[in-house]
């Protein structure tokens, strides 16, 4: 094909491809082989097929506007014509100048504005590629699902990938289809088995699943799955967690670094995105915009305001719009629990033999100066963890003096029996407290740092509580991804037995623990400020209900100078309590988000002398984001998000769907489908072609919805139902997937209703339907598009006046007053086809004339961004010169070299952002008046 030809390619447009027809589906030029176009199949032969062709591998014929065949529509109320018409509306994507949120309130969740602002800032810039970094709880799940929609809809979301923890792959996945309709298949180690199982050998698994959630442990597996990605372009991906991928030459660092050159839109969510360097942070902004920051040592808020967000509860916009949809948090209780005798005599150990009385920088007694610190960790938080500490530490000492040091330790430590464990005790009586027995329904969740702590409470817990052991679960870094995902999910439904949930610090991020629990136990105390809040995140989150409560077991000896939980623990805990309720996070007071780093900081001022209060008054480094952090505070709550305009025929989606599936099925979709209505809820057995649609869908989730050998669909369009069920869910004993799915406007189901309604028409013909118009008027769709194949600018056009003088308004307009709905009537009059016809090349020429006379004011408004971007670049490339004017010439040439691969990289992508000259024009429909035209 020629260049000319590849232009009148657009999603939506029908094209001929050996001799059979298909319906683009999304369009994609400079590759290779030429313009890349995904398509589905129209004609019998090649019905609902999907496939890829490529204009330099084979003819690929689009179909000219002025060749389109008029013909007339016989259905009644015209609905087959305004099904078109809607279907066309609905498939076109909207052009990148449109940048409000079309669908801000078709989802299953609160429309608030503070989770819709990220989606603006998203849409605000050439690509979507921004950091969401609000503090713990806000809900930026749904954040990135609104944007994720949004891109859907503007045909910018056809392959996506979300990378998360893999204790959060069933979270995620689920979030994502039960609130907005986005199927992910979920590739955990049964979803690997599925592809072993499912695809050929060898064969590139992102070929085969175009939207896939999988952990980062697992995809930067070079050897598995590493490999695939070179071979991948992405419209979007997700990095959820995304501080665990700053540090340079890690193979995290690495699998981010590909993913975010092989995508359009790039996602990062983290609610700790900093630690405490400005390099490595401005090298995480790199990722989304490598020209965003000049000096990576010495920048500013403004450089990195269009790619950042963070904002915490006290925000004002978050604060207003809040409500009662999450309880304020009670105060955090110290419960001290007084050591036994039993655990002095290993607090006395401690104390003279490995920390010689006082913190210090010099070793003791020929001890590395670390290693007490990790002994005394150890045995605040169970002496069965001091054990494994010190056991592990005797199979690799070599010094006859630590050994023997060791030994007297053990000797200790053998003696202390469960009874005499001071904390076991004061939880148990907490838990007792708390309602937590045989007959209770209250859940608690557990947390300590230690494996051998939480193994053993399992085992020690539940017989002091008369607990059966199907109460109690356990989860910590070394089980399997399905072991851990079934554990959170057992603890999240009501009807599951289980009360008590014993957790390591591996769910103390992501995880969502507050749907049936809001109470939280420390059984000992991370050393950060940031993990303790990460820790209180879980069930101090959007959608608690009930006032979070936290309580701590601080262990107490009476041993002079010993270092029990008071030393360090309790005045963090009260620490954070306070940054909590005056800054919103701990962060905004620490300056610093990173928890090993505010960990290891505090542990050097205590070894130099030091107390907690004088390390933190001393302050940590100063934060690179306050700045941009206060900015973002003063948004004020009643600051609307910018809203869309779409044209629409129908009142709602559940209309269009309604007459989309009575038109499919000749008014009887009862007898063809099995359709059922039963107040707001329909059921049918979905045909083969949906059923593929939704095999990115677990098939446990699947299976349940079989009937016989068919699959019984259930959906809703009504949020209180579908809302209900998924509390429903929730309070069942095997499963939080809700049976009925809500139907938004990203649904499989509604876009296989438009692919269904557009191929209803033969090749390339519009329809005729008569209405309140006073002369003949042809209905046409203009867009310009880039080389990317996204459209830049769609013009929805009413041209009249002929044959005489031509006159274009615009199509809503002109269909609002033409009466253009389901009150239509359909009189069959019979039209003169042949005389209008004949005007189809006329309505075309007046289109293409009106665009041309338009298009320089869309080209001013297109083009501005990018030559503002190219200005940037400008100022990007000289700053980098000047930077390294007095770098020795070897590593000058080598940072010369990678600035000039950066420049030219993000000009080749502004170049293909250009609006390409020639227009798509399609005739979608004419109205004529009634009695008027008649043959």
């Amino acid at each position: 094909m020629s260049n000319t030809e590849t232009t009148t390619l657009a999603p939506g447009v029908r094209i001929l491809v050996r001799d059979e027809e298909w319906l683009v589906r999304s369009v994609k030029t400079d590759t290779p082989d030429g313009t890349m176009v995904k398509a589905v199949g129209v004609s019998e032969f090649v019905q609902d097929m999907e496939a890829t062709f490529f204009t330099g591998l084979e003819t690929v014929q689009a179909m000219e506007p002025e060749d389109t065949v008029l013909v007339q529509d016989a259905s009644s109320q015209f609905r087959q014509s305004r099904l078109f018409l809607e279907a066309v509306l609905r498939r076109t994507p909207l052009p990148r100048s449109e940048k409000g949120l079309a669908l801000a309130d078709r989802f299953l969740l609160d429309p608030l504005t503070y989770q819709q602002r990220p989606v603006e800032l998203a849409l605000a810039g050439l690509r979507p590629r921004i950091l969401i970094a609000d503090v713990v709880g806000l809900g930026k799940t749904l954040e990135i699902g609104l944007i994720l929609a949004e891109l859907i809809r503007r045909g910018r979301g056809e392959r996506i990938l979300v990378v998360s923890p893999q204790q959060v792959l069933e979270q995620f996945q689920r979030e994502l289809w039960t609130r907005f309709s986005i199927p992910l298949v979920r590739l955990d180690s049964t979803g690997i088995q599925r592809i072993q199982q499912e695809i050929p050998a060898g064969r590139n698994p992102f070929t085969y699943f175009k939207r896939a959630i999988i952990s980062v442990d697992t995809l930067k597996d070079a050897g598995q799955f590493g490999h695939h990605l070179d071979a991948i372009e992405w419209d979007a991906v997700v990095i959820d967690e995304s501080h665990n991928l700053i540090n340079k030459g890690t193979k995290r660092n690495e699998l981010a670094q590909k993913l975010a050159g092989r995508t359009d839109a790039l996602l990062l969510a983290s609610a700790t995105p900093h630690n405490g360097d400005r390099e490595s942070f401005a090298e995480l902004i790199s990722m989304l915009e490598p020209a965003a920051i000049k000096d990576k040592k010495n920048y500013t808020a403004d450089e990195i305001k269009d790619y950042y967000l963070r904002r915490t509860k006290i925000s004002p916009e978050v604060r207003d719009q809040m409500g009662d949809r999450w309880a304020d948090r009670g105060p955090s209780q110290q419960v001290r629990c007084l050591a036994t005798e039993a655990e002095e005599q290993v607090f006395q150990e401690l104390t003279d033999v490995w920390m010689s009385g006082a913190w210090s920088d010099e070793p003791v007694r020929g001890q590395n100066r670390l290693f007490p610190y990790t002994l005394l960790k150890s045995f605040l938080s169970s002496h069965r963890a001091l054990a494994a500490t010190v056991a592990e530490r005797r199979r690799k000492t070599d010094s006859p003096t630590e050994e023997q040091n060791l030994k007297r330790l053990t000797g200790l430590i053998d003696r202390i029996s469960d009874d005499d464990s001071s904390k076991l005790a004061g939880l148990v009586t907490e838990l007792k407290k708390i309602g937590i027995g045989p007959r209770g329904s209250t859940r608690v969740v557990v947390f300590s740092e230690r494996v051998p702590t939480l193994k053993w409470l399992a085992e020690a817990v539940p017989q002091r509580l008369g607990l059966k052991p199907n109460a109690v679960r356990v989860m910590h870094g070394g089980l399997t991804d399905t072991e851990e995902q079934k554990i959170l999910q057992e603890f999240e439904l009501e009807g599951s037995d289980v009360r008590l949930l014993f957790t390591g610090d591996v769910a103390s991020e992501g995880v969502n623990l507050h749907r049936q629990c809001h109470h939280l136990i420390h059984y000992d105390i991370p050393w950060s400020l940031i993990r303790i809040e990460q820790r209180n995140g879980r069930v101090d989150r959007y959608g608690q209900r009930h006032e979070p409560q936290f309580r701590a077991l601080i262990l107490t000896s009476g041993i002079e100078n010993a270092k029990d939980d008071r030393t360090v623990a309790e005045k963090l805990l009260k620490r954070e309590e306070n940054a909590h309720r005056s800054l919103g996070s701990v962060e905004a007071a620490l300056g610093v988000h990173d928890a090993k780093a505010e960990e290891d900081r505090l542990v050097r001022d205590l070894l130099s002398g030091r107390t907690v209060d004088e390390s933190y008054e001393q302050g940590f480094e100063v934060d690179v984001l306050a700045d941009l952090m206060a900015g973002v505070s003063e948004t004020p709550a009643a600051a609307d998000v910018p809203i869309a305009h779409v044209p629409r025929l129908f009142a709602s989606t559940e209309e269009f769907a309604d007459a989309a599936l009575r038109e499919l099925y000749d008014d009887r979709p009862e007898d063809a489908i099995d359709l059922r209505r039963e107040e707001e809820l329909l059921t049918f057995l979905a045909p083969d072609d949906l059923v593929y649609r939704l095999s990115d869908l677990p098939k446990s989730y699947l299976q349940a919805h079989r009937e016989g050998d068919r699959l019984r669909l259930k959906v809703t369009f009504d949020r209180k139902l579908a809302q209900r069920k998924l509390d429903e869910a929730r309070q069942a004993k095997t499963t939080s997937w809700p049976d009925i799915a809500f139907l938004s406007d990203v649904h499989p189901m509604i876009d296989w209703l438009i692919d269904k309604v557009l191929i209803r028409l033969g090749r390339q013909q519009a329809p005729v339907l008569t209405a309140n118009v006073d002369d003949p008027v042809f209905l046409v769709q203009g867009v310009y598009a880039n080389k990317l194949g996204q459209p830049t600018v769609v013009e929805w056009m009413a041209v009249t006046g002929l044959p005489g003088e031509a006159t274009v308004t615009k199509m809503d307009d002109v269909l609002e007053a033409a009466g253009v709905g389901p009150q239509m009537v359909n009189r069959a009059e019979k039209v003169d086809l042949e005389t209008l016809q004949k005007l189809v090349p006329d309505a075309v020429a007046a289109a293409r004339a009106h665009l041309a006379r338009e298009r320089e004011d869309w080209e001013q408004q297109n083009t501005f961004p990018l030559e503002s971007y190219r200005a940037k670049l400008d100022g990007f490339a000289a700053e980098q010169t000047s930077l390294f004017q007095d770098l020795p010439a070897a590593i000058k040439q080598q940072r010369t070299r990678r600035s000039e691969a950066v420049v030219k990289q993000q000009r080749d992508l502004v170049e293909r952002l250009e609006t390409i000259p020639d227009p798509l024009l399609r005739v979608l429909a004419v109205l004529v008046k009634p009695g008027e035209g008649v043959a």
